[in-house]
């Protein structure tokens, strides 16, 4: 601990965020087993005229410093759709929430915290939710297990002693998220080859690839069934149709038909999985930096990503059959033929899946099921203001 006076200040504009985030980067890169993202990227989720989450939110950045140098970073934000949520979904009136937490100590990191929450009240916030960056749908929940290995795509990275620290300023667990590590060179047990088998031989289900030649009418059918499927999910919050878009062109690279199903009843689409390659793997080999030759690397990575772990982010069927055996027989099926076309098109070994709720029995069973087994678990905390 010093006597120097900790100074927070709001940052904005390109310049603020520029600092902003490279601050964040300075952080990471002392992390062990941490993953350097492409700068572009990161600057884009905090640019309000270009990422469409801030169609409905508002945000601050802070920068702590101390005798003028740099020593920590946070985000308060408020997403207005997650207050029209219900209560008991975990979010609801008064809920703000906070992100991007980094700091060099403990005494840092309480004055961060003190900021986001008086920013949040000053806005009639009455409890805060965190570390949620910046959106639920993009890094939410701290790292408190899995600090051995590196994060699979989108997926937070944090070390350690942030745990103690958010704690100790009276923040409370409200929800663990879990991945879960699967060896997808091994066929399933046979009660899956089973339930997979009898689903082949029903004549009302078909499961497809996504089509690539109607890509963006693809992305709108596995984000329609999305948002119906985790309605009811706690911290959900809908996709706009402005994120679908945005959502749609962001991932477009790393979409290989053959790794993303559709499951049809009847012919009408009712499930979906969507698995993408690591691409972590590459930042990593390329310290996150596109030039002077980064991106001939990328690039032809993203054509073949020979080898990549794969990674299951999203998987959703629709809520007139969650409670049926048809939801997981369409699951099941859809696991077998991604982890069919993962080993024998890509080589890949490795599969994850999640986040899924800690309480997501369902999806838990499915893990569970196919003997994948936890990685890695994040926490999103609570506190009342």
């Amino acid at each position: 601990m010093t006597n120097e006076k900790i100074v927070i200040e709001p940052v904005s504009g390109k310049k603020g965020r520029a600092q902003f985030v490279d601050l964040g980067r300075r952080f990471a890169a002392k992390v062990p087993n941490s993953v350097p993202q492409l700068r572009s990227e990161q600057l884009e989720l905090v640019d309000p005229d270009r990422n469409p989450f801030f169609g409905h939110a508002e945000a601050q950045l802070f920068i702590a410093r101390r005798g003028g140098e740099a020593v920590g970073r946070i985000s308060a934000q408020i997403d207005h759709l997650a207050l029209a949520i219900p209560v008991e979904q975990g979010m609801g009136p008064g809920t703000g929430m906070f992100g991007y937490f980094d700091a060099v100590d403990e005494e840092v990191g309480k004055a961060l915290l003190a900021a986001a929450e008086g920013w949040l009240r000053e806005r009639g916030m009455t409890h805060v939710l965190g570390p949620i960056s910046m959106s639920i749908w993009e890094e939410p929940g701290l790292l408190v297990k899995g600090h051995d290995h590196s994060p699979t795509m989108m997926m937070g990275h944090h070390p350690p002693h942030y745990r103690a620290w958010i704690e100790a300023a009276s923040y409370e667990k409200a929800k663990s998220l879990l991945t879960y590590d699967l060896d997808i060179t091994q066929e399933f047990p046979p009660l899956v080859q089973r339930i997979v088998q009898s689903g082949e031989r029903n004549p009302r289900i078909t499961v497809r690839p996504v089509d690539l030649a109607n890509y963006q009418s693809e992305m709108e059918i596995i984000l329609t069934i999305l948002n119906d499927a985790w309605s009811t999910n706690w911290g959900f919050v809908p996709f706009t149709p402005e994120e679908v878009a945005y959502a749609g062109k962001k991932m477009r690279p790393i979409i290989h038909a053959p790794l993303n199903r559709i499951a049809e009843v009847e012919g009408r689409p009712v499930a979906f999985m969507m698995t993408i390659p690591d691409m972590n793997a590459v930042l990593k080999d390329i310290g996150g930096k596109l030039f002077p030759f980064g991106w001939i690397r990328l690039l032809r990575w993203l054509k073949k990503p020979t080898g990549a772990d794969m990674r299951v982010p999203l998987m959703g069927v629709l809520k007139e059959f969650q409670n049926s055996r048809l939801a997981s027989q369409l699951a099941f099926m859809m696991i077998e033929s991604i982890r069919q076309e993962a080993t024998r098109r890509y080589g890949s070994k490795r599969g994850e899946i999640g986040w899924i709720l800690e309480d997501n029995r369902g999806m838990v069973a499915i893990a569970e099921t196919i003997d994948s087994r936890i990685n890695r678990e994040y926490v999103i905390y609570r506190r009342d203001l």
